[in-house]
C-alpha cells in the first residue's frame, strides 16, 4: 500500500502524505441499501452538555453497515467492490452472494475483485473466508475475532491488524491467541474469527500536515493544562513556562494520569488472559 507524497506548494502540503486510493479502491459509490444516517452528538450529551471532549465539526458522513457475524454459512459470496469507509481505518469489501443478498465485509490486504468468499465449519483456509477457532490451524493469521458465540466481531478490526491463533488450552474448551498488543488471551473455540490480515496496512504512516484535516474528521483541538490557569486545570498557573508541580501528572479533574493502571482487578475477563500486553504470565 503506497503512501502518496506532494509538492511542497504550501506549508500544510509540505509537511503531509495521504493514501493513494487509486491503486486499491475501485468504486467510490457506496452501495445505497447498506448505508444508514449517522447523527452527530459533537460530544455532548441531552442536556447539551460537553461530555467528551475535542469533538465537534468534521466532514457529514453516512455509515456502511458492516456484517460482523459472517452467519450466512455454506453461502459462496463474490467480492465486487473494494470501497473507502469514513468511519474506520481499514477499506471494506461489498460481497456479492450466490442467493443475491449484498453485505460489506472488512477487507483483508489481499483481497481482490472477482475472489469468492465463504462462511462456516466446512470453509477452506484461505484470505477472507470465516469459521470457528477451533477448525482453524495453529500459527494461521487471523481478524475480526469474537468473544461471545453469535454475537458479532469485536476484536481485530483496524487497519493492518491481525492476531495470531496458537494452540489450544488444557480443557480444550479455549482456543489461545495472541493479539496485536502481545497480549495472549483464551477465546471459546466455536467463536468465529475471519482468515487473513486486515487492508490498508500504511494507515499510521500518514502524516495530516495542517490541524484542518483532523477537524474534517470530526477532532477539536487539544489544549495543554500547563497553559492553563489554576482553575482550569491542575497544571496550570505559575510564572512564565513553570514545570506542572505535581508529583505525577493530573487529567484535568485531579486524578493520576500517564503510566497509571486503571483496569479493574476484579474484571470478569481477568481469567482469560493467559498473558498480557506487558508480558506478565497471569
Amino acid at each position: 500500500m503506497a503512501i502518496k507524497k506532494y509538492n511542497p506548494t504550501s506549508p500544510g502540503r509540505r509537511n503531509s502524505s495521504v493514501t493513494d486510493y487509486k491503486a486499491v479502491l475501485t468504486t467510490d459509490k457506496p452501495e445505497k441499501s447498506l448505508l444508514q444516517t449517522l447523527p452527530k452528538s459533537s460530544g455532548r450529551n441531552n442536556t447539551g452538555s460537553i461530555t467528551v471532549r475535542h469533538k465537534g465539526g468534521g466532514v457529514k458522513k453516512r455509515y456502511r453497515i458492516i456484517d460482523f457475524k459472517r452467519d450466512k454459512f455454506d453461502i459462496p459470496g463474490k467480492v465486487a467492490t473494494i470501497e473507502y469507509d469514513p468511519n474506520r481505518s481499514a477499506f471494506i469489501s461489498l460481497i456479492n452472494y450466490a442467493d443475491g443478498e449484498k453485505r460489506y465485509i472488512i477487507a483483508t490486504n489481499k483481497m481482490e475483485v472477482g475472489q469468492e468468499i465463504i462462511s462456516g465449519p466446512k470453509a477452506p483456509i484461505k484470505d477472507g473466508n470465516s469459521l470457528p477457532l477451533e477448525l482453524i490451524p495453529e500459527g494461521t493469521f487471523i481478524h475480526n475475532i469474537e468473544l461471545k458465540p453469535k454475537a458479532g466481531a469485536e476484536l481485530v478490526r483496524s487497519a493492518g491488524t491481525s492476531a495470531q491463533r496458537l494452540g489450544m488450552d488444557e480443557t480444550n474448551r479455549y482456543v489461545i491467541v495472541k493479539l496485536a498488543s502481545g497480549e495472549m488471551r483464551k477465546i471459546l473455540k466455536e467463536n468465529l474469527a475471519t482468515i487473513g490480515t486486515i487492508s490498508n496496512p500504511s494507515h499510521n504512516l500518514v502524516r495530516w500536515g495542517k490541524a484542518g484535516r483532523k477537524r474534517y474528521q470530526g477532532i477539536r483541538p487539544t489544549v495543554r493544562g500547563s497553559v492553563m490557569n489554576p482553575n482550569d486545570h491542575p497544571h496550570g498557573g505559575g510564572e512564565g513556562k513553570s514545570p506542572i508541580g505535581r508529583p505525577s501528572p493530573m487529567t484535568p479533574w485531579g486524578k493520576k494520569a500517564l503510566g497509571v493502571k486503571t483496569r479493574n482487578k476484579k474484571k470478569h475477563s481477568n481469567k482469560y488472559i493467559v498473558r498480557t500486553r506487558k508480558g506478565n504470565s497471569k
